[in-house]
């Protein structure tokens, strides 16, 4: 069970982004009516990417909220995803089942961590589209549950949350000192936990 805490002031940025997201998210997803009730093609059961290293940083705060015991065992879990995923036996023995290792924070079908989950697993499932400069506009489905190439799509323009990360991320890196980039599944995250909350900063 989540143990909430009092949420630093330099993750409040990040917090009502999120906040922005899910508001916009379920307006869109009632819309169509579409309920997440997990399937086969769970995004909890796929290979994702995070890229930020706010929502790195907020997602180990979020680590700290559990009791000892599950940390423990997320951190077990975590260990065990990264030598499934990643290793040179994974890979050669059956790649694409590699990719189908439940999220370390998925416990009975639920995200241990849901309110500190990064950006990817909050929007996704929905059609959407994402407006770059001087680019076409990139448009995605939706997932396969929601069958929504049977519906009318129903805008949800994803353009404005990246923005506003991006902007997020910036301010966080000047604050922390943080550099370089980060491509990292939130089972490496959690392994490379440091309490960077409790700097004085």
């Amino acid at each position: 069970m989540t143990v909430m805490m009092d949420i630093p002031e330099h993750f409040s940025p990040l917090a009502q982004l999120y906040h922005d997201m899910d508001k916009a998210w379920n307006q869109v997803a009632q819309q169509y009516g579409f309920q997440c009730k997990g399937c086969q093609d769970n995004c909890c059961l796929s290979l994702f990417f995070h890229h930020t290293h706010a929502e790195a940083s907020f997602l180990q705060f979020g680590l700290q909220t559990l009791s000892p015991k599950d940390q423990k065992h997320v951190l077990t879990l975590s260990r065990d995803y990264c030598r499934q995923t990643f290793s040179d036996s994974a890979e050669k023995d059956n790649p694409a089942a590699s990719k189908k290792i439940p999220c370390p924070l998925l416990k009975t079908g639920r995200c241990s961590l849901y309110h500190f989950r990064p950006m990817i697993c909050r929007l996704h499932g929905l059609p959407h589209e994402l407006h770059k400069p001087g680019f076409n506009v990139i448009k995605g489905p939706g997932c396969d549950a929601g069958k929504f190439d049977r519906r009318t799509y129903i805008p949800f323009d994803r353009t404005p949350f990246y923005k506003q990360m991006a902007v997020i991320e910036m301010n966080f890196r000047q604050l922390t000192g943080k550099t370089g980039k980060i491509k990292k599944t939130i089972a490496q995250i959690l392994l490379n936990y440091k309490p960077i909350y409790l700097e004085k900063i």
